[in-house]
């Protein structure tokens, strides 16, 4: 593989629409060829299964089947659309990737670990971001933002404030235990503050892999 494989992740309300954009934009005016996937979705199985796990009628659905419903998308999307990317040299972008499913699955639903690493090198052959950054809210704070959302709230957004505490709390885990991969950006500062971490970030990331090249 040529390219290289970022990742976006974070809790609620935590800008991930607006950081992606932002992102996006950051890389293709380094030159970059970026290809943009997000999770669940972006291949036609993927949204369908997107439909099942965020509408609030399939509230009874059990960990076990929202764990196996993400990695069977999970497992489409890096054969359709990731892995062929990665293999024409470029770029791809995704919202959200596995470690969402440690973060949700794991510490929100409880899912073992071990169950959900076993699952991770099945489904995605042990394909690894190169880059994720953790866009860090505190909940209350996310959970306000999507309070004003007009549309109303999916399925996982309708979840008590404690499985949102745990989401985090597995994520920033997630980000200490690979401090190489993660980069933190507190996504609590005012937007234009976020926005231009980002930026310096990509570029820094972009900068990096060019001179590797070299």
């Amino acid at each position: 593989m040529t390219g290289r494989f970022i990742t976006l992740e974070g809790g609620e309300g935590a800008g991930k629409s607006t950081v992606l954009a932002t992102l996006r934009e950051a890389l293709e005016q380094a030159g970059v060829d970026v290809v943009v996937t997000r999770e669940p979705g972006a291949t036609k199985a993927g949204e369908a299964i997107r439909h099942i796990v965020l509408h609030p009628d399939f509230h009874g659905l059990s960990g076990e089947t929202e764990l196996l419903l993400m990695f069977a998308a999970r497992a489409q999307l890096v054969h359709e659309r990731i892995r062929p990317a990665l293999a024409a040299g470029q770029w791809v972008l995704s919202d959200r990737y596995t470690d969402a499913s440690y973060a949700y699955q794991g510490g929100g639903r409880g899912q073992p670990v071990e169950r959900i690493a076993d699952l991770e090198r099945w489904a995605t052959g042990g394909l690894r971001p190169d880059l994720t950054l953790l866009l860090d809210v505190p909940v209350e704070q996310g959970l306000a933002r999507i309070g004003t959302r007009s549309d109303g709230a999916d399925r996982i957004e309708r979840e008590r404030v404690d499985f949102f505490e745990r989401v985090r709390a597995a994520y920033r885990a997630r980000a200490e235990g690979d401090p190489a991969r993660f980069r933190i950006v507190d996504a609590s500062r005012p937007l234009a503050d976020v926005l231009a971490d980002v930026r310096r970030i990509a570029a820094e990331f972009v900068a990096d892999r060019t001179e590797r090249a070299r």
